[in-house]
């Protein structure tokens, strides 16, 4: 099966193709297998019972995307224990390490979609051209349905910060 390509994404006014399905909400969220560290693999299941906020940044080094993962881990203190906030990138494991200790990042995970890419192809933001993840954001109940998602037309905007939050706060409970 040919996974599905998507037009209309651009980053600095250059068109990219997205890989993989537009996802909406009310769709259930695809598993993945993405790496904690470089031996260790979690999946969705992995945060059972948890709401996710999933954040997903194309490399934590560079500007927007160090924005949006400490306007997270900020936001991560606001939402109790029923949230998990994921960041995914292509990161390798090690940089993604040394950034979150480096920014005094200790309250999303950041986990790494380097190995095969699965996770940007089954949420359809992996960059054809790039081989990274197209900045995006998915808010996924405890049932791993999809309440919320938002992908950047643009890579280098932010996403709504307000609005992901909200969505998150409104499946506590």
């Amino acid at each position: 099966m040919v996974a599905q390509e998507r037009s209309g994404y651009t980053l600095k006014g250059n068109p990219i193709t997205l890989v993989g399905p537009e996802l909406k909400a009310g769709d259930k969220a695809p598993d993945f297998k993405l790496n904690k560290d470089l031996m260790t693999q979690v999946s969705l299941s992995d945060y059972a019972g948890k709401v996710k906020l999933i954040s997903v940044v194309p490399s934590l080094d560079t500007g927007v995307c160090d924005a949006q993962t400490r306007r997270f881990n900020e936001e991560a203190a606001n939402l109790g224990d029923d949230v998990v906030i994921l960041t995914v990138s292509v990161d390798l494991p090690f940089a993604q390490a040394r950034w979150c200790g480096a920014a005094g990042v200790d309250k999303v995970v950041t986990l790494s979609d380097y190995k095969d890419r699965s996770f940007g192809t089954a949420y359809g933001v992996f960059i054809k051209e790039l081989a990274l993840d197209m900045r995006a954001i998915f808010v996924v109940d405890k049932n791993d349905t999809i309440s919320y998602v938002e992908y950047l037309s643009e890579m280098t905007e932010h996403p709504n910060y307000e609005q992901a939050v909200a969505a998150a706060k409104q499946l506590i409970g």
